[in-house]
Formats: structure tokens, C-alpha cells, sequence
């Protein structure tokens, strides 16, 4: 058996940083198709619908990229769980970098007809099969070289990532949205993005190309042989928990980022950069408080975090779409930022407190297709939902605050089932078996 040592903090660094890079990488290229979703894809690739139908249809290709990331986790927690942690670093970075260049060469509708959004909707997959992958490995990274009292700590670096990606992506097409005119940003300034995620994943692979493997991989000698069916068999219901304690994180995190900039803009008339300015705010916010809230993990435990950052969000869906019906700058990123703060108080210790509840022979596999689940029940249906309950109400859409409650209190009842893991060490912690 390897020996396995506590990594001194000049290394933590350095893996934590290219852990955070990588995850930002990963995460600017899902981010700049959500971006692009709501504000251009439905008339591109969707022409003959209705403005209402070409944005459903666009959310609906966003979801897509949801759906794959549960089978990314199978594929790359596989291939984590029997090969090591690093390999998936580098293949899933691959994958999602060259779709994402992929759809930013892809002709629209009035070029080559219904084969664009059918590619589009491919390319979407194979975006979210990379994704899927990556989250996993990128934690295990740091999580799995941590020491036990700081594991929080170090491991919400990588929880940083997508806010870093949000922001870059977002970044982009803020500035793109306020130099060129509307025809220009259609015709193609809404691809520069898609084309600038080529060079960063080459930075991205360079960064990873030095990195080790992690010691609680090298001292197994036993490793799954089907990790997804050990996972189904043993700890089915540690992830079906998991998805639905996480499901309001990515609700909440996509009724900010991406349903509200459609709303905004489609129901309020709110100009584009105005409704980017404000949401980027917020994510500043998020991204700032991350490791703050990491620390607090780290003393008080996971679970607790956890339980907290439900509760805030069952009571601020109402206030938020209240503020957001404002149309108000100031008011909208308050309401954004409140959300994305009881957002951040369960994220941040996600990166620690999955892989404490698995064993390590599994932990690849069963803590990303955890978390990933819970991003279909949480992301994918949202940005969907919230367009269409939001088009039959008044100008304040009472009834998507409704839907967003009703996911926080359900998965407030999911982590109220969860154990805690803080005093466990990560090696020996005890999964939960159904």
C-alpha cells in the first residue's frame, strides 16, 4: 500500500489553483451556451417558432447538457474510480472544449435547415458528457490531498471555478453586446465566446499537464470493478438523497443567472447589459463569499451549512422574484445576490462533504453522478418551468417564487436525512447504503 502523506500548503496551492482553472474553463464553456440561449439561440436555430417557443426551445437544448452530466459521471467516475483521479481531468476538459468551438462554428437554421439545431442539440450533449465529468475529478483533486481540518477549505476552490466561468463567459458577451448592434451580436458576435473557449482549454491542459495523482487513490489495492453498479447496488440511496438535497442550488443558481436574464429582457424590457451588469454582480458577490463559507464548514460542519443555505432559500424565492418585477438595477441584484448567498452556504462544502460519504473505492463515480443528478432535477427543468409558469402570470411571477420554495423545502428534507462527515476522515467516512 502507497503511503499516504499530508500535502504541505505551497502544493495545496498549486492544486488548488489549477483545479479552480480547470473548473472555470469547464464552466465558461456551459455558461456561455446558457448565456447565448437565452439571449439568441431560439431565433437562430429555432426561426419558425414563436418568440416564446424559440426560447423554451432553447432552454430545452440548454437542458440537454443537464441530462448528459449524470452519464459524463458514469463515463468519467468509471474511468476515475479504476484508472485515477488526473486521467479525467484531461479527457473531460477535451471533451467539453471542443464542442464548445464546435457550436460556435455551427451554421444557424437558414443555412443548412433542421440539421442546425439537431447538431446544436448533439453538441449540447457532449458539452454536458465532458462537464459531468470534470466536477468530479476536479474535487477529488483537492479533496482527496487535503488535510482533514481544512478539507472544506481546500476543496471550494474548485466551487469557485464556476463563478470564475460565469463571469468570463458573461464578461465576453457583455462587452461583445455593448460595442456591436443587435444585427452584428446575431450575425456573429454571439460566436466569439464559443471560439475563445479553444484557447482556454489549451491554457487549461497545460496547467493540468504537472499534476499528480491523488494519495488516497495510491494507497487503494482494491478498486471497483463496475463502480456505477457498486454505487446502484450499495449506495442508491446516499444518491438519490444527494440529487435532491442539491437540486435547489442549481435552481436557484439557474433561475439567477439564466431564466432571469430571458425574463428580464423578453417580459421587462430591460436592456441586456443591463440585466448582465446586475447578475455578474451578484456572482462577484457568491464567488468572494465561497471560501468564507468554506471555513465556517470547516469549524461547524457540513451539514449544518447545508440545512442553513435550504432554509434562507425557502424564504427568499418570493422577495426575489419581487425584486427582480422591479426591473430596478439596484433591486434585482439584491435579489440575486441574496439568492446566490443561500446558494453558496450549501455549495461550498458540497466539494467536501460528497466525497466524505462515499468510500474511496467508489467515490468518483457516486459523488459526481450525485451532484449531477441533482442538476437535472435542479437546472435542466428550471430555466424551463420558471419561462412558462412565469408567461401566465402577472408581472410579478409569484407562481416561479411557488416552484422554486417547493424545491428548497424538498431538498431541505433531503440533507435533513443526510449525516454529517466533518469529524470522519475522508478515508474511512461511512456511506449510507439503501
Amino acid at each position: 500500500m502507497h503511503d499516504v502523506r499530508t500535502v504541505k500548503a505551497p502544493s495545496m496551492l498549486r492544486l488548488a489553483a489549477a483545479s479552480l482553472a480547470g473548473t472555470a474553463i469547464e464552466f465558461y464553456d456551459f455558461f456561455v451556451y446558457g448565456t447565448a440561449a437565452a439571449l439568441v439561440l431560439g431565433p437562430l436555430f429555432f426561426p419558425t417558432f414563436s418568440p416564446l417557443a424559440g426560447t423554451l426551445a432553447a432552454f430545452g437544448t440548454f437542458g440537454v447538457g443537464f441530462v448528459a452530466r449524470p452519464l459524463g459521471s458514469v463515463l468519467f467516475g468509471h474511468i476515475g474510480d479504476r484508472r485515477g483521479r488526473r486521467p479525467v481531468l484531461v479527457a473531460s476538459l477535451l471533451l467539453t472544449g471542443a464542442s464548445t468551438v464546435a457550436v460556435g462554428c455551427l451554421p444557424s437554421y437558414g443555412t443548412i435547415g433542421v440539421a442546425a439545431p439537431v447538431l446544436l442539440l448533439v453538441l449540447r450533449f457532449l458539452q454536458g458528457l465532458g462537464l459531468g465529468g470534470e466536477w468530479g475529478g476536479a474535487v477529488l483533486l483537492t479533496a482527496e490531498h487535503a488535510p482533514p481540518g481544512r478539507r472544506a477549505l481546500w476543496s471550494s476552490f474548485p466551487q469557485i471555478g464556476p463563478a470564475v466561468g460565469f463571469l468570463l463567459a458573461n464578461g465576453v458577451m457583455l462587452a461583445l453586446s455593448a460595442t456591436l448592434s443587435d444585427t452584428q451580436f446575431a450575425q456573429w458576435g454571439w460566436r466569439v465566446p464559443f471560439w475563445a473557449a479553444g484557447a482556454l482549454a489549451l491554457s487549461g491542459l497545460w496547467l493540468r499537464s504537472s499534476l499528480s495523482e491523488t494519495p488516497r487513490f495510491l494507497e487503494l489495492d482494491d478498486h471497483a470493478r463496475v463502480p456505477i453498479a457498486e454505487v446502484a447496488r450499495h449506495h442508491w440511496r446516499l444518491v438519490l438523497l444527494t440529487a435532491g438535497a442539491l437540486a435547489i442550488g442549481y435552481a436557484v443558481f439557474y433561475a439567477v443567472t439564466t431564466w432571469s436574464l430571458a425574463y428580464g429582457t423578453e417580459r421587462l424590457g430591460v436592456s441586456r447589459t443591463v440585466m448582465l451588469v446586475c447578475i455578474m454582480a451578484a456572482v462577484v458577490v457568491k464567488g468572494s463569499l465561497t471560501p468564507v463559507m468554506a471555513l465556517l464548514g470547516d469549524r461547524y460542519g457540513r451539514r449544518p451549512l447545508c440545512l442553513a443555505g435550504c432554509t434562507a432559500s425557502a424564504l427568499w424565492m418570493f422577495p426575489m422574484v419581487a425584486l427582480l418585477a422591479t426591473g430596478e438595477p439596484l433591486l434585482m441584484f439584491l435579489g440575486f445576490t441574496g439568492a446566490l448567498i443561500a446558494f453558496i452556504a450549501m455549495f461550498s462544502v458540497i466539494a467536501a462533504y460528497l466525497p466524505e460519504l462515499y468510500e474511496p473505492r467508489v467515490r468518483c463515480t457516486g459523488a459526481a453522478v450525485g451532484y449531477n443528478l441533482g442538476g437535472v432535477l435542479g437546472g435542466a427543468l428550471t430555466p424551463i418551468v420558471a419561462t412558462e409558469l412565469a408567461e401566465h402570470g402577472g408581472r410579478v411571477p409569484w407562481a416561479v417564487g411557488t416552484y422554486l420554495t417547493a424545491i428548497a423545502l424538498l431538498s431541505l428534507g433531503c440533507f435533513a436525512l443526510l449525516p454529517e462527515t466533518r469529524p470522519v476522515p475522508v478515508a474511512t467516512a461511512e456511506p449510507v447504503t439503501g
